[in-house]
């Protein structure tokens, strides 16, 4: 069991400069100018530090106090980006890369500190409101349900509420087309926030997009867009809650309920008042309400709006806590302290954020635990596992990257090269708006890590690669957006936005889609397909009638097709590197890590499927298409092999080039001379034959094997034949043979029944005994060869023609069978024989005419 250890550790104690210094709580609603004081307290003192909740606004907070103090004496430090002028004495961070202990500052300021009661970061903002001090001056701001908390948690300091400025008054809810101007839109999520902006676009000239995922030169371009009045309407996440200056007069939300990365859930009456205060600056008042149309949970209750317009909130009773400095004994204590309950009734232990889970993932596997030994090495283990989950693609997946990661910086730092490597492979402007947001969300997590200063060798140089190329995507990602603004007709677009459709009567059968009895569309897979017979005076209202129904129709889809990959029923192919279903490809295969492990893509078509049902029929597939690959389980083996500690260095060159064509290659310069007995027989036990002129898998010599393997390696090929045996000889097309076959003149075989013929010819040349031995060419004549193939192949073998005589004139009967003899290679080449004398006629002279 884990040691108990209090909930204020060492560095909470007051440090000598502490003495005397004073800590403000300025408390009170949006609109109170609570970051503007601390902005000013900050520029009075001589050095000073604020940490923020997000990025952006640590971003503008930087710009302000670049303009007061100057550029060489500000530092920007967030997690993706770091500047950091030499000799600065004015910080602006996020929470999370506040430098709290090794920095003796005069100023420090925590903005937002009610987020001590997050679920995700709220364990965060607590350390920082225990232990984040300046030697002058601490400010803590927040909201004033805090006001309990800091009296408990922080007796010392003195208590400052702020009223706010102006007044928020409920105004009901409006039309999208009726929303006055100078309005933001809120929506919670990227789809819901390019639907808005697709209809404002339509009818209002236009509207700017802020999100977070956005690169601070597009988001800057974005607000200055709208504070310049070339648009009047502002479309953006719940980010702009959270301190974002904006000239906001109205906020409206398109819903009132989000996923918090655990659930759908509705937001709560402060979250609401945090983002519905951006109404309003100063002396000007504002207004606050919801889109009409966006549903009956849409709609703000009476005890809300009250809430809302009085500032009047539930006080917080506890905040969430996680030790701040474990033990790094060993990776138990670490979990055991960070799992430690507190010994304060005020806090609360934090719920299991992402790095713990990866932590305890990970700690589950023995090959990656058992190498973490000493204080440092698990410190630098806990600092690998604390990369943050930009992708949000879960904890498996993103402990599997973190495993990869941390399987590069055991043992040292990430090479230049190797960095440079990983951001240049995301510097791609092109693909889809599905394909950019996971670019800029994977750049993020490289800008993260070329940000530790003993992670990446010529860290600045990579950090500054990072951050080019997340702007670059970011304004690709952009411009991608606004193209698809102007052409989108989909009923996701219009959802919850008050359209007349909702009142239309639409339904589907098999896969036509009606609305109020009308066919408009065919519904193939997962593709909608207007019809182009529908009248164009009603084609636009259609349309949006019958998409606006799409996603359930589509989400059952999803989930009957799941199951049915589940219960390996589904009928799905793979053709020419594409997953199809219903005639249509619903995913593609793509390069991954190896040839044997492609990556799965989704197809477009699958966008319109709600998020959850997406993603259960993406693993689906992902299962499906490992099963698909199941015939190339042997090459797999081969590949694992390859990758053993116990393979020695010749037998891992083998297997590797072996792995590389295929499981088929020519035993001539192969290296399999160079093999021990023992290295012999674990190549056999792989199932690897060992002919005279080739080295193969007899497995893959089959008609499925075959054809998955071209569709991996090429990136295309033909679908997937029945499992049976390919034919023993094809006629040879060009200069090389296909996989699989030898080239013998204008024929070519079989690589396995090549094995067969030599081998038949050295058990009859044993029967024969010593000397020159006679040949049965009908083995070769039933697998269709012809006699020159045959011969050639022999002569490959090492099998020599003796001369035979010259027929007599007066000779009858047929002549005299050729007769062979052994003539076993010298240094891996067999001599040319000599020239030898034609005998004129019979069946064999063509061949002793070849032979020579």
């Amino acid at each position: 069991m884990a040691q108990h250890r209090p909930a204020f550790p060492h560095r909470d104690a007051p440090r000598p400069q502490d003495a005397g210094a004073r800590v403000k709580a300025v408390l009170g609603p949006t609109n109170t100018g609570k970051t503007h004081l601390a902005i000013e307290r900050l520029c009075a003192h001589s050095s000073g530090m604020i940490g923020f909740p997000l990025r952006l606004l640590a971003r503008e907070v930087y710009d302000r106090v670049c303009a007061i103090k100057g550029e060489s004496s500000v530092a920007l430090i967030t997690g993706e980006e770091r500047i950091e002028p030499k000799g600065a004495r004015y910080l602006l961070c996020t929470v999370e890369a506040m430098p709290v202990t090794d920095r003796d500052l005069a100023f420090v300021a925590l903005d937002e500190a009610q987020l001590a009661a997050d679920h995700e970061r709220g364990h965060v903002f607590t350390d920082r409101l225990l232990h984040a001090r300046g030697r002058e001056e601490t400010m803590i701001l927040g909201s004033s349900t805090l006001e309990p908390m800091v009296r408990a948690l922080v007796p010392e300091a003195e208590i400052i509420t702020r009223p706010r400025f102006s007044e928020l008054t409920h105004a009901g809810a409006k039309k999208l087309s009726r929303v006055p101007p100078r309005s933001a839109i809120v929506a919670f999520s990227a789809e819901q926030v390019y639907a808005i902006a697709e209809m404002l676009r339509r009818f209002r000239g236009g509207a700017a997009v802020v999100m977070g995922a956005l690169s601070p030169q597009t988001r800057n371009a974005q607000v200055a867009l709208y504070q310049s009045g070339e648009v009047d309407y502002l479309v953006a996440t719940d980010a702009i809650g959270m301190g974002l200056n904006l000239d906001v007069r109205h906020v409206a939300f398109a819903g009132l309920s989000k996923f918090d990365g655990q659930r759908q859930r509705r937001l709560t009456t402060a979250e609401m008042a945090q983002i519905a205060g951006r109404a309003g600056r100063h002396q000007t008042d504002g207004t606050f309400g919801t889109l009409a149309g966006s549903g009956h949970d849409a709609a703000f209750l009476d005890e809300e709006v009250y809430a809302i317009e009085e500032h009047r909130f539930p006080p917080l009773t506890r905040l969430f806590w996680r030790e701040p400095e474990p033990r790094f004994d060993s990776i138990a204590a670490l979990i055991a302290d960070l799992e430690s309950p507190p010994d304060r009734p005020q806090l609360a232990p934090a719920p299991e954020a992402i790095d713990l889970a990866v932590l305890r993932r990970l700690a589950d596997e023995a090959s990656i635990a058992d190498a973490v030994r000493g204080p440092g090495m698990v410190r630098r283990f806990w600092d690998v596992c604390r990369l943050p989950d930009f992708r949000s693609q879960g904890v498996e997946t993103h402990a599997r990257f973190v495993a990869r990661l941390w399987q590069d910086l055991r043992d040292g730092e990430l090479g230049a090269d190797y960095v440079a490597q990983a951001i240049a492979q995301l510097d791609q402007t092109s693909g889809d708006i599905h394909a950019l947001q996971g670019r800029i969300a994977a750049i993020r997590s490289w800008a993260y890590i070329a940000q530790r200063p003993d992670w990446v060798l010529a860290r600045d140089e990579m950090a500054a690669r990072a951050r080019a190329v997340e702007a670059r995507l970011s304004d690709a990602l952009h411009g991608r957006l606004t193209e698809r603004f102007v052409n989108r007709r989909t009923a996701v677009l219009m959802k919850n936005l008050g359209v007349d459709s909702r009142l239309l009567n639409v339904r589907l059968e098999d896969e036509e889609v009606l609305v109020e009895g009308e066919h408009i569309g065919t519904l193939r897979g997962f593709a909608f397909q207007v019809d182009p017979g529908a009248r164009l005076s009603d084609r636009k209202l259609l349309l949006a009638a019958a998409e606006k129904h799409l996603p359930s129709q589509l989400a059952r889809r999803a989930e009957l097709l799941t199951e049915a990959i589940h219960a390996g029923t589904a009928d799905l192919t793979l053709e020419a590197g594409a997953i199809v279903w219903d005639g249509d490809a619903i995913a593609r295969i793509r390069p991954g890590r190896s040839v044997l492990t492609p990556a799965l893509v989704a197809d477009r078509a699958l966008d319109a499927i709600p998020q959850p049902q997406r993603k259960s029929l993406t693993a689906a597939l992902e299962v499906w298409l490992d099963r698909a690959l199941a015939p190339l389980d042997p090459l797999r083996r081969l590949d694992e092999a390859s990758r053993a500690t116990e393979t020695g260095p010749d037998l891992r060159a083998l297997l590797i080039a072996l792995v590389a064509a295929g499981g088929a290659m020519a035993r001539a310069g192969s290296g399999i001379e160079r093999l021990d007995k023992a290295r012999r027989a674990q190549l056999a036990r792989l199932g690897v034959r060992v002919g005279s002129l080739d080295l193969f898998l007899p497995a893959m010599l089959r008609a499925r094997p075959q054809a998955l393997w071209s569709q991996l390696s090429s990136g295309q090929g033909t679908p997937p034949q029945a499992a049976g045996a390919l034919p023993a000889a094809l006629p040879l097309h060009g200069h090389a043979a296909r996989f699989g076959y030898r080239a013998l003149g204008k024929q070519q075989v079989r690589i396995d029944m090549v094995e067969k013929l030599l081998r038949e010819a050295h058990e009859r040349r044993g029967r024969a005994g010593p000397g020159p031995f006679v040949l049965d060419p009908a083995r070769a004549v039933s697998m269709g060869l012809s006699t020159a193939t045959y011969a050639r192949l022999l002569r490959g073998g090492g099998f020599r023609p003796l001369p035979t005589r010259p027929l007599r004139a007066d000779s009858f009967g047929p002549p005299a069978p050729v007769r062979w003899r052994w003539q076993p290679p010298h240094n891996g080449r067999v001599p040319p024989p000599a020239p030898a004398p034609i005998a004129p006629g019979g069946s064999f002279a063509a061949l002793a005419e070849l032979v020579r």
